[in-house]
């Protein structure tokens, strides 16, 4: 079976091949990325590069077969063959992770059985016996991507499964020859966890992704659900933090005495690339080399999965690249768009401030209010190619007189239909209500234009326009 130089390499070689490939990652960040590609069948939210007509260098140029950037309300912002099922070698262990989480208390006891010491391939240098918390199990999987603590994890917690009544297999992927074993159990509870998540096609056959020789079941995701996968388990903090570890020391105890073990991550953005805070590398020569990503931007999480790139050290650069054509592409969005000023006094300082519009007084039949915002400097930070900005205004019913700095209504503003931001409408002005006799000329004038059915009452004007957000407006 082919070994996974990221997944399989001791402390100290994992500490040289960082070093190596934080050199690589620095070059890879230069424009001119080698190797990348960028296809016109390529998904930028919702439509392909050929239908939205983008220049190559407006998209993302990456090498991995198939991949998805998602944000961390779901939103599918880059996808290349993200619905195409197709193995993921050990970013299995993301899953294996989250199940344990969910159905036992980190305090667990796992224990290491021969069987779980002798997988091989990628190890956390476990040994028949050695006896931890799940809390430190977690560690061995997610760090070193282990696969004897994976299987020791399976066992363990598939034990606490079947005391809780948990099915003993049978779900499609389940180990057969393992059924009503804790083992079996517990990729039952995988596959019933991909149904929840509604990774509806996905298939998991064991805890850590092998996929060749004794572990050649069958199993496979597509990146949109490895999206879906990782969205789920970055909202355990238990998880995030075990993610986020450069390196990790975790305490076992081995022939009745406590061990540490040091163990470094296959995850080489860590501490090289800002805001990375995981999430799991794989390979196997089946599925290639795969990453799904995590990265903390000001505005949003980052899933960035690729699987089968074409080198281990290109899947780092793949998501990089990823995260950098998202961040390239946020415009600052100014929300008060008017040609029209006025200066006002607002909370004891005089300024000169757009005019977004102007409220009709009910007390008057042809007088209005130029208003602004309460932030008239305020801006969003919008993703340019989440479509463009849409606006509604609503006003107060001014009844009396209305001074300067008075909020007379609310302008909300959305991108795609969510939410962008609110802002109170301000009075720009003071204007008196009616005297008594002015208060009698409007009823009068009111009253008889109620036999023709005519409304006598300023209308309101919203002048604030909508600036497009397109690609372009990045390098405007």
């Amino acid at each position: 079976m082919t070994c996974n130089l990221s997944d399989n390499v001791s402390a100290k070689g994992a500490r040289f091949f960082a070093g190596a490939l934080a050199l690589m990652l620095a070059v890879a960040l230069c424009p001119g990325t080698a190797w990348a590609d960028v296809r016109s069948s390529d998904v930028i939210t919702g439509a392909t590069v050929e239908m939205r007509g983008l220049p190559e260098d407006e998209c993302p140029s990456i090498d991995a077969e198939y991949a998805c950037l998602m944000a961390e309300d779901g939103t599918v912002l880059f996808e290349r063959k993200a619905d195409e099922q197709v193995p993921i070698a050990s970013i299995t262990k993301v899953m294996t992770a989250l199940v344990a989480l969910e159905n036992a208390p980190l305090d667990t006891r796992v224990e290491v059985s021969r069987y779980a010491a002798s997988v091989g391939e990628s190890t956390a240098g476990l040994q028949a016996g050695d006896v931890m918390t799940l809390d430190q199990a977690l560690s061995a999987l997610l760090v070193p991507s282990g696969n004897d603590a994976a299987v020791a994890i399976a066992e363990s917690v598939g034990g606490v499964l079947l005391q809780n009544g948990a099915a003993a297999g049978g779900a499609d992927g389940s180990a057969n020859s393992d059924e009503g074993t804790p083992f079996a159990a517990f990729v039952n509870a995988m596959n019933e966890k991909a149904q929840q998540l509604g990774m509806t096609e996905s298939v998991f056959a064991n805890p850590h992704g092998l996929d060749m020789g004794d572990f050649s079941d069958e199993m496979h995701c597509s990146a949109r659900d490895v999206a879906l996968l990782c969205q789920a388990a970055m909202k355990n903090e238990t998880f995030r933090t075990a993610v986020d570890q450069a390196t990790a020391n975790v305490a076992v105890t081995r022939n009745d005495s406590p061990t540490t073990i040091t163990l470094q991550s296959t995850d080489l953005l860590l501490g090289v690339y800002e805001g990375a805070c995981g999430i799991k590398t794989g390979y196997t020569s089946a599925a290639g080399p795969c990453f799904a990503g995590a990265c903390q931007k000001p505005d949003t999480l980052l899933l960035g999965i690729v699987l089968d790139s074409t080198s281990e050290e290109q899947r780092f650069d793949d998501v990089v690249n990823l995260y950098d054509w998202y961040s390239s592409h946020i415009v600052s969005y100014t929300l008060a768009q008017s040609n029209t000023t006025t200066t006002t006094t607002l909370n004891g300082e005089t300024a000169t401030v757009p005019v977004v519009a102007y409220a009709p007084l009910a007390a008057w039949i042809d007088k209005t209010v130029p208003v602004t915002f309460a932030d008239p400097a305020a801006a969003v930070d919008v993703f340019a190619f989440d479509g463009e900005i849409e606006q509604t205004f609503t006003f107060d019913d001014i009844e009396g007189e209305v001074t300067a700095g008075q909020v007379v209504g609310q302008a909300i503003f959305y991108q795609n239909g969510e939410l962008l931001a609110k802002q109170d409408l301000i009075a720009c002005e003071s204007v008196p209500a009616p005297d008594f006799f002015e208060g009698l000329g409007i009823w009068f004038q009111r009253f008889i234009a109620g036999f023709t059915g005519t409304t006598l009452e300023a209308s309101a004007s919203v002048i604030n326009q909508i600036k497009p957000v397109t690609p372009a407006a990045v390098a405007a």
